[in-house]
């Protein structure tokens, strides 16, 4: 998902630094919202599986300074080990997500200089 949503970013960032004559704002726009929604959708579930392992990795932590109990470190260091690569994704998606939302904006601007259409700001 890392990989698609960077390629997908950067190949929007290239339209909008070099359009061709006779772009189709509208539907760049229209195709634009729908990988934004995806992306958005796969944000909100790394943001629910990220949250979870945070929370199991804390109670394991709070059991551990409580009870002592000592296998219950294996657990810490195992959703740890988790928690670490889910952040990184999470922190990407959370990044390039809003990326989008610029470019967005940069594609109704040429929407409105093109006068395909009437959307509003």
């Amino acid at each position: 998902m890392k990989n698609r949503i960077i390629t997908y970013r950067q190949r929007i960032d290239a339209l909008l630094a070099h359009p061709p004559d006779g772009t189709d704002w509208d539907s760049v726009l229209h195709e634009h919202l729908t990988q934004v929604s995806f992306f958005q959708h796969e944000r909100l579930i790394h943001l629910i599986v990220t949250v979870t392992f945070a929370l199991l990795t804390m109670t394991g932590l709070a059991v551990y300074c409580i009870a002592e109990y000592m296998p219950i470190l294996a657990m810490i260091g195992l959703f740890m080990i988790l928690l670490v690569p889910y952040i990184g994704h999470y922190y990407t998606l959370e990044n390039e997500v809003q990326k989008m939302y610029k470019q967005y904006d940069m594609m109704l601007q040429n929407v409105h200089k093109s006068g395909a259409d009437s959307h509003k700001i």
